[in-house]
């Protein structure tokens, strides 16, 4: 039998572990006795649903427990309880525990309860026993074990949400989906200020003008606009009835972030690294990962025999400096081609780094799932565009900043160059003997699409194919806002695997930075042009809105590409406009 002494010091250690740091992860608790829980034994008969205003949210599910989360919206500090049931009733409670919530987090709570059963549905909830005031109930799980008997995995693939830019009403597709767990694979955010990107004129009368009303920098900021996000009904819902899986992009701090730096980021905005820390710790908060308070978010995820999942960073960690086309243009407009070529092959440029390559190496050799799945931010195929039309698609939107829309002429130019550029890629690949060498060189002559995307990192890339070579590997992507279809080939055009690149939640896509937003169309046509021109590209679609479904067997996983018929509307529907199954 315990003494007194001994029991008081068991509650200091385990609320003093609850309260440090700007993640709360609680102690593991074994059992729940009435030492530990004197006057929250049984909850109130009569909770009632408010106080917790941004609702509920689960993380990082794992085969032995999972981060549940809540945020107090009173303002005030208070001890909250927390409870994990196996019923929404909550007559079989596995765990529950005290935190409590200041404003030092911003009054988030977040909990990574453990040594729970596997493959096993979970309800949670937070409540003041004190007030009586309660969160919705929130629902998750575990992941399946080695040992466990599972057939399928079933992930809702998703990215890039940019709050004025219309309704969520992806996240509600996806709330009402088959998808065991949401793969968020950054954009959560927007830092930009209200009347900047994805400003457009639905923006104000849906009453999604950013907050607060300024470009985000400090920690407030992001704390204020974590707020605005998590309060979109849509979002909620799906937190509430999903486990997410995160990474970060690069919106979370600033357009273009890179390890030093970002795009958007100015020597007027203060330090930038301040200003990282300040965005991490809100990210931290509102979307706390098994990292803790560490920038190495790359981390596994096992789903019984049947799928890995690596989770990694292609943004904050190690990331040089986008190269730009601009900066290898002289007075005249000339292109230093070679200049270009020596900086593109530099074997210095990093992505992600030694370190994350090395870890994913070590994880990747000694992994027996079937599928090895890598969850990332950008595009990893190869987006060789002919060199004329990158050009010409250059040329539009350097018309759109200037003149606020394309010069007709241009994008008659446009459609002209890509019928004949398809028309002499055709006779190409049908060996056609009478194609002169102007007409391949038109066709061969080819740049990448995206220096942001693993295009602008390319000798890291063919050393990330050599870890990833003769595995069943499956990339998933985001960033862009379109839909695409990728084969991965190295240089010496050995296929390496598939990449899966979902749509946004609502930021918009090339038909918005090309200004043909009103008619579809010209975007259509645009994708087709892609996939003909594009040697590794399979499908594109360039102005729709959504998400990828991925469901994983041991004999096969399929991707179905679903959009929303609109966000500018409470009332939408859900189709399926592209499956695609790799065996």
């Amino acid at each position: 039998m315990e003494n007194s002494n001994s029991i008081n010091r068991r509650k200091f250690l385990k609320h003093s572990l609850m309260a440090a740091g700007g993640i709360l992860i609680a102690p593991l608790i074994e059992s729940c006795t009435n030492d530990d829980f004197t006057d929250t034994e049984n909850a109130p008969g009569d909770l009632k649903n408010s106080g917790f205003a941004t609702g509920v949210a689960s993380f990082d599910p794992s085969e032995t427990g999972v981060i549940i989360w809540t945020r107090y919206s009173t303002g005030i500090d208070a001890q909250i309880t927390w409870e994990v049931s196996r019923n929404n009733s909550f007559t079989d409670i596995v765990r529950k525990g005290q935190a409590n919530v200041t404003s030092v987090n911003d009054f988030t709570v977040a909990v990574d309860v453990q040594n729970i059963p596997s493959h096993t549905k979970y309800y949670y909830r937070f409540y003041n026993i004190k007030t009586k005031e309660s969160s919705v109930t929130g629902e998750t799980l575990t992941l399946p074990s080695k040992t466990d008997s599972v057939n399928e995995v079933k992930m809702a693939v998703v990215s890039c949400s940019n709050f004025p830019a219309g309704l969520f009403n992806v996240y509600g597709a996806i709330a009402q989906s088959e998808a065991d767990v949401v793969v968020h694979l950054g954009d959560y955010i927007y830092e930009y200020a209200p009347g900047q990107y994805g400003t457009n004129p639905y923006t104000n009368q849906l009453g999604r003008a950013h907050q607060p009303a300024k470009e985000i920098i400090s920690l407030d900021d992001y704390r204020e606009r974590y707020r605005q996000y998590r309060g979109d009904k849509n979002l909620m819902l799906l937190h509430q009835k999903k486990p997410f899986i995160c990474v970060w992009d690069d919106h979370e701090f600033a357009n273009d972030t890179y390890q030093s730096g970002a795009e958007n980021h100015q020597p007027n905005e203060g330090d930038f690294q301040a200003r990282k820390m300040s965005a991490f710790q809100a990210y931290s908060e509102y979307i706390p990962l098994k990292t803790g308070k560490n920038l190495k978010i790359y981390r596994t995820f096992n789903f019984g025999n049947i799928v890995s999942l690596y989770m990694m960073d292609t943004r904050v960690i190690a990331r040089d400096k986008q190269l730009e086309y601009s900066d290898y243009l002289d007075a005249a407009g000339n292109f230093d081609q070679a200049r270009f070529k020596a900086d593109f092959l530099s074997p210095g440029r990093k992505l992600i780094g030694t370190e994350q390559m090395s870890w994913l190496a070590s994880q990747i050799n000694s992994d027996t799932a079937k599928w090895k799945v890598l969850g990332q931010q950008i595009l990893m195929t190869k987006m060789m565009v002919p060199a004329e039309m990158l050009m010409l698609l250059n040329r539009i939107l350097a018309e759109i900043k200037q003149y606020g829309s394309a010069q007709p002429a241009t994008m008659l130019l446009l459609k002209t160059t890509i019928s004949q550029l398809i028309a002499l890629k055709m006779r190409h690949m049908q060996n056609d003997p009478t194609l002169t060498p102007q007409e391949i060189a038109r066709i061969t002559t080819t740049l990448p699409y995206n220096l942001d995307a693993w295009d602008g990192y390319f000798i890291e890339r063919e050393q990330l194919y050599s870890i990833l070579a003769g595995k069943n590997v499956v990339v998933l992507a985001g960033d862009t806002h379109n839909a695409w279809l990728g084969k991965l080939n190295d240089a010496q055009g050995n296929f390496i695997g598939t990449e899966l690149a979902c749509s946004s939640v609502s930021s918009p896509g090339l038909e918005g930075y090309l200004g043909i937003t009103s008619d579809p169309t010209q975007t259509i046509e645009l994708a087709h042009a892609f996939s003909v021109l594009i040697d590794d590209l399979e499908y594109a679609n360039l102005y729709k809105r959504g998400y990828l479904h991925v469901k994983f067997t041991s004999g096969s996983s399929q991707a179905e590409w679903k959009f929303v018929d609109n966000i500018v509307s409470e009332t939408y529907t859900t189709v399926t406009e592209k499956t695609h199954t790799i065996t």
